[in-house]
């Protein structure tokens, strides 16, 4: 994963309007029934796609920010790692699955989260449970070993909201198959469902479109209220008594220096070169002004792609060079934001 994906946690949240449309092909029970997240993120899509009185909504976020929006949507939340949290198995109606997408590096070998996310949750899941689960399509085929061997009816459908065919988002959904099903379903028949998976992970151009008006809809069965046990490390506790721990406060000394102030006038004149590195440096940056243009500056880098069109025998050639630039941003005190490029 980039650093801007692992910076967010793997956190690709799933456009509302994809949310709307995968609402449509589920059919809630009038009794209760019990849905989880296990990577809630701030629990918005999960919220749309469980929308009703009569779901009991479950999540389970690493990001404590994140964690609190998912609460203040009605989801019960536990904070802290999906891998630490104990579950009776069989346990849930519906589980919606949008997991971080990284690989897990190991010294045997490595294996994608998205695999490894469905490969612990999906036996929470009730025999005739429905998955939802949202991946990126090439990543298909990692999952296809699991899907095809304890899921039946299971559809896979393109998304095509501008967020999500920008990380070429799939949706998966289908039911748990029970055990005598299972027993039941021969072996090629199983090798074929694992094939057209491989297939559609490798072959964009047979995958279809998420169906936004389809007769068949997903059966969540009903379910009682779900007691889930999490045995990691208290996340809140540690973050709050850190800073009180001897070896932190020795460790901070070093780590965490104090910024130092640069004030004065230079002796000459500063060139563009000179404006340039002390805008990179971080130290253009702070409060300016006076009255209301007193505002907020802040720096960074940026880089850009310059596009070039050349002729070569007969054809034409697009090149692309990069570049580094600089970005201003500025944030008045009348509440103002501005961008300079």
């Amino acid at each position: 994963m980039r650093l801007a994906g692992r910076e967010r946690l793997g956190f690709y949240p799933l456009p509302l309007p994809e949310a709307e449309r995968i609402r449509k092909l589920l059919a809630f029970p009038d009794e209760r029934c019990c849905a989880l997240d296990p990577c809630a993120g701030d629990g918005a899509a999960f919220a749309e796609i469980t929308s009703g009185e009569r779901v009991l909504r479950y999540g389970i976020e690493l990001e404590a920010g994140r964690a609190s929006l998912a609460r203040g949507r009605g989801i019960d939340v536990i904070h802290g790692n999906c891998f630490d949290v104990q579950c009776p198995v069989g346990s849930f109606s519906l589980i919606y699955l949008n997991p971080p997408y990284d690989s897990e590096i190991s010294e045997e070998k490595s294996h994608r989260m998205e695999r490894i996310f469905l490969d612990h949750v999906y036996r929470w899941l009730k025999r005739g449970g429905v998955l939802v689960m949202i991946i990126p399509r090439r990543y298909l085929r990692d999952c296809s070993q699991i899907l095809a061997h304890q899921f039946r009816d299971v559809l896979v459908g393109r998304l095509t909201e501008s967020e999500s065919v920008k990380y070429n988002q799939v949706v998966v959904i289908g039911t748990r198959r029970t055990r005598a099903e299972r027993e039941r379903v021969p072996d090629a028949e199983i090798t074929r469902a694992r094939m057209r998976l491989d297939s559609l992970a490798t072959n964009p151009e047979r995958l279809g479109p998420l169906p936004t008006d389809s007769e068949h809809r997903y059966v969540v069965p009903s379910g009682e209220a779900v007691k889930m046990a999490y045995r990691g490390l208290p996340l809140d506790q540690i973050e709050d008594l850190l800073p009180r721990s001897s070896a932190y406060r020795r460790a901070s000394a070093i780590l965490l220096a104090a910024p130092s102030n640069v004030e004065g006038r230079p002796l000459t004149p500063l060139h563009g070169g000179h404006v340039g590195l002390l805008c990179t440096a971080g130290m253009l940056n702070g409060i300016f002004g006076e009255g209301p243009t007193r505002h907020i500056a802040q720096w960074q880098s940026v880089k850009l792609a310059d596009k070039s069109e050349e002729e070569e025998d007969g054809r034409t050639v697009i090149r692309e060079k990069e570049r580094f630039s600089n970005e201003l941003t500025l944030v008045f005190c009348t509440g103002e934001i501005a961008t300079l490029k």
